[in-house]
């Protein structure tokens, strides 16, 4: 199994020193992580999108570029791109920038995203998110796939033997992002690309009809069956002492859930019988020692046979010294205690 760790380099109030973090020291934050994870043997790194204030990172490809010069080995995928809202054409050459300059190592995690804030600042039509992403990922498989193109869509210029530079290295890997929509799973299947399901607070026997789904209409569609290919994706906080690592993450957990919710004009407050549940052995939540966390892998592993495992590790102003003893024990522990039984 690969493992790896994403950030969208939140910018929250610390809950303990009630200090904002600011986006130039969190964009440092996130090279350091990165290099970290690349130097204790991780597979995957990833930065996702946002368009707001109290996030540090909208321009992905940028900071994977940056990433890519500090490090040797992992992949560097966007986790998410907002693919209803980006260009394919801009969004292909860009990647393939990220990937003549990391020599091999781009990657593409596509999804609708949490927040909508992208629809207005690019002139996109909210009421056409789902066609914007359906004609968006057809034509950048398209162009993932071709050097010179005609196409032609509904909701940009036509292309007419259109020559597309830079080329990658191979074609670049892609990815959908799935929160629990059965015709999102499906989506993935049919364009045989890889599904990444986000792990939220859902039990993961919930996904089951998903991975269904989604194994389903890759197989209708014919696609190699190496494509097929699954990640889980979720939060986590490890440490030596599992009781520890619950008692400490509750609270920025907590924290980040309360921002995050402000930002949709909702309050939020979780009960710790809530939050115990979710760090339960059958819960969505990646929170304890490392034995703890190969074994609830290892059970989700039986349960969907996935073959990718990514955390999120730096929300709700968690310090940085804790993200750091994550990614280590995450590469040290965990994952060779994973892959061990698999």
């Amino acid at each position: 199994m690969e493992f790896g760790v994403y950030t969208f380099a939140d910018l929250g109030v610390d809950p303990q020193t009630g200090k904002l973090g600011n986006a130039k020291d969190r964009l440092q934050e996130v090279l350091k992580a990165a290099k970290l994870a690349d130097e204790v043997g991780l597979q995957v790194f990833g930065v996702g999108e946002h368009h707001r204030l109290d996030y540090a990172i909208s321009s992905v490809p940028v900071v994977l570029s940056a990433i890519s010069q500090q490090t040797k080995n992992i992949q560097l995928t966007s986790a998410t791109t907002v693919l209803s809202t980006v260009d394919p054409v801009r969004l292909y050459e860009d990647f393939a920038t990220l990937d003549l300059l990391s020599n091999g190592r781009a990657e593409i995690m596509a999804g609708r995203g949490a927040l909508v804030d992208s629809f207005q600042l690019f002139g996109y039509n909210l009421e056409q998110y789902n066609e914007l992403f359906e004609e968006h990922l057809e034509l950048f498989l398209k162009l993932n796939s071709e050097a010179t193109i005609t196409w032609k869509g509904n909701h940009r210029p036509a292309l007419s033997n259109a020559d597309i530079s830079p080329r990658a290295t191979n074609p670049i890997p892609v990815w959908v992002g799935v929160g629990g929509t059965p015709a999102s799973a499906k989506r993935a299947g049919r364009y045989g690309v890889g599904m990444a399901i986000v792990i939220l607070g859902d039990n993961p026997k919930c996904f089951v009809p998903l991975v269904e789904d989604y194994r389903t209409a890759f197989n209708a569609a014919g696609h190699p069956k190496e494509q097929c290919q699954l990640a889980l994706t979720g939060h986590g906080y490890f440490t030596e002492d599992g009781k520890q690592a619950r008692e400490t993450f509750y609270t920025y957990f907590n924290n980040y859930w309360t921002y995050v919710n402000k930002q949709r004009n909702m309050f939020f407050h979780l009960d710790r019988e809530d939050y115990d549940q979710m760090t339960s052995p059958e819960g969505s939540l990646f929170i304890g020692e490392p034995d703890e966390i190969i074994e609830k892998i290892l059970k989700q592993h039986e349960l969907l046979g996935h073959s990718r495992f990514l955390a999120q590790l730096d929300i709700g102003a968690l310090p940085y010294k804790e993200v750091e003893k994550s990614i280590e024990l995450l590469a040290t522990k965990i994952m060779p205690g994973v892959n061990k039984y698999i």
